[in-house]
């Protein structure tokens, strides 16, 4: 079983692989479209975390990270758990392709577009303040968001609205 990450699965995935691939997601962005009001916000003060977003021309790349054969249903389960608290990512199955040239079906959160917590229109100005203000269950928003850009960035992943989203939250931060 593959699994897509494109945010703190990427740093943080919580089980363990026998395989780990720079991969690419068509069809979809990374973005902080998505308020989180238990990781990394609270409902009264909601912080932003990643999703997919769907857009027909776009494309993501991340991590594909293969779990054991013999431990799938586990790891579904605790992705499950993790990913699903608000049911606002849908669990889907989607083809990407690894940087080596192959091409796999991975499992994959991506926003519902439907869902209260959607927030797709949010600029980055806007985003930056949330993010620098918000704290949640698993802590500082900040901390989700300067994780995440580090580590695609060790991988030589480029995201210019990450970088400027981190560079513009430590102005505010600081």
């Amino acid at each position: 079983m593959w699994v897509f990450g494109y945010g703190s699965l990427v740093w943080n995935p919580g089980f363990d692989t026998v395989e780990r691939v720079i991969a690419r997601l068509p069809g979809y962005h990374r973005s902080f479209c998505m308020r989180s009001v238990h990781h990394r916000g609270t409902p009264e003060e909601p912080g932003l975390v990643l999703a997919l977003d769907r857009t027909p021309r776009g494309t993501c790349s991340g991590v594909a990270l293969r779990a054991a054969p013999d431990r799938a249903d586990e790891v579904l389960a605790y992705l499950r758990e993790r990913e699903l608290v608000s049911a606002a990512y849908l669990e889907k199955r989607l083809p990407i392709r690894l940087a080596d040239g192959r091409s796999v079906e991975a499992v994959t959160y991506v926003i519902d577009p439907r869902h209260v917590q959607y927030c797709g229109t949010l600029e980055l100005e806007e985003q930056a303040r949330i993010i620098a203000a918000a704290h949640g269950g698993r802590g500082p928003n900040s901390e989700y968001l300067h994780n995440t850009f580090a580590h695609l960035r060790e991988l030589g992943i480029d995201d210019p609205d990450l970088e400027w989203l981190s560079r513009r939250v430590r102005a505010l931060s600081g």
